[in-house]
């Protein structure tokens, strides 16, 4: 698995075919350690090119944690299928702190090094979210620097991208703060000269932050699309195709404690979402007689039902949601897609995509 020879082709196959991305876009699904999404990829091995793991994280002292399932990683090998697991970190001031010291981040590179030698891994890709708009420049500098250890190395770097058209806030309170604290810090001209491919997560468009709406509204993907190939190019750049749902509710009311005495406590509405995953999503279609619907619109499945008298509403992606992102990363002649993730998909999906070609 150390050869160069063979992580030339492994390289090649995983993100440097044309003649692939020209047919078929390059099928990229993450896999977390949840068993259901183990099961899955064991299930569809064979319909996968490229197999993103969340195995690690990072600190802010540049300690990368983590390590492979060991069964997931021997399959992947003995079907010659690249493997470049996540690397994350999610929170502000240790993104911050890790960015301000040299001796960190050559810490944190050492070890990604590392851990592909020891595994075979073709690279790593960064999960680098929640991150201050004001940090853009050390973003940019991370992963340039991050790259060049990585490239000498003869390993690949990715990353995943939150969506930014069109690239600054709007006029409302969620707009700005979308921005200020998820969007703005990706300098996408930038970062797609250092890294090897820009995931693009083109999904989270509504969430339990927002009232009822698509995972990922048609015109939204493409007026991201259109935006992000303005600075990536297409060879560089992976479609995000949710593979689940959210599901809105209403919540039982938020009670905060008077803050003094004498005073009564503060009720407030909540109105929520969760995450719901497309077998459970079908299955409170069944048990409330909800009746699926298709938006043309925003090419997505939707339905709601009634609960204790009050409405919910389910937006997920079955099949029909799925080709038609597909179909999309191919009609831009984009490098691929990339799914998230794994055991929540409808299964019908796999009826649809191509084998991955030796």
């Amino acid at each position: 698995m150390n050869s160069m020879k063979h992580l030339a082709w492994v390289l090649l196959a995983a993100l440097g075919a044309p003649a692939l991305a020209a047919n078929h876009p390059v099928a990229l699904f993450y896999m977390t350690s949840d068993p259901k999404s183990i099961r899955d990829f064991f299930a569809h091995s064979s319909q996968i090119d490229l197999l993103v793991p969340t195995w690690y994280q990072v600190d802010e002292n540049g300690l990368v944690t983590g390590a492979p399932e060991p069964a997931v990683l021997a399959e992947a090998q003995s079907e010659k299928l690249p493997v470049m697991p996540i690397v994350a970190l999610f929170n502000k001031k240790s993104f911050h702190l890790l960015t301000a010291s040299a001796t960190a981040q050559a810490q944190m590179n050492q070890a990604l090094i590392r851990e592909c030698r020891l595994h075979g891994y073709i690279g790593f890709q960064f999960d680098l979210e929640n991150i201050e708009w004001t940090d853009r420049d050390a973003l940019t500098e991370l992963v340039t620097n991050t790259s060049v250890d990585l490239h000498r190395a003869g390993l690949q770097l990715s990353i995943a991208t939150v969506p930014n058209a069109p690239g600054y806030p709007g006029s409302g309170g969620f707009a700005k703060w979308i921005y200020t604290d998820w969007r703005g810090a990706y300098d996408l001209a930038a970062i797609a000269k250092a890294v090897d491919l820009v995931c693009l997560m083109t999904y989270d468009q509504n969430t339990r932050w927002t009232t009822p709406g698509p995972v990922a509204g048609w015109q939204w993907t493409v007026d991201n699309l259109k935006y992000a190939l303005q600075f990536v190019p297409k060879d560089k750049l992976s479609l995000g195709i949710p593979l689940y749902g959210y599901h809105w509710y209403t919540g039982a009311p938020t009670i905060t404690p008077p803050a003094r005495e004498g005073e009564l406590p503060t009720e407030k509405p909540n109105p929520t979402a969760d995450y719901i995953s497309t077998a459970d999503a079908l299955q409170l279609a069944h048990d409330w007689n909800g009746k699926i619907q298709w938006d043309d619109e925003d090419h997505t499945a939707w339905f709601y039902f009634y609960r204790d008298q009050m409405r919910e509403w389910i937006f997920y992606t079955d099949l029909h949601t799925f080709r038609d992102r597909y179909e999309l990363a191919q009609q831009y002649g984009l490098q691929g897609f990339c799914s998230w993730v794994l055991g929540e998909e409808d299964p019908e999906i796999w009826t649809f995509l191509p084998k991955r070609q030796q």
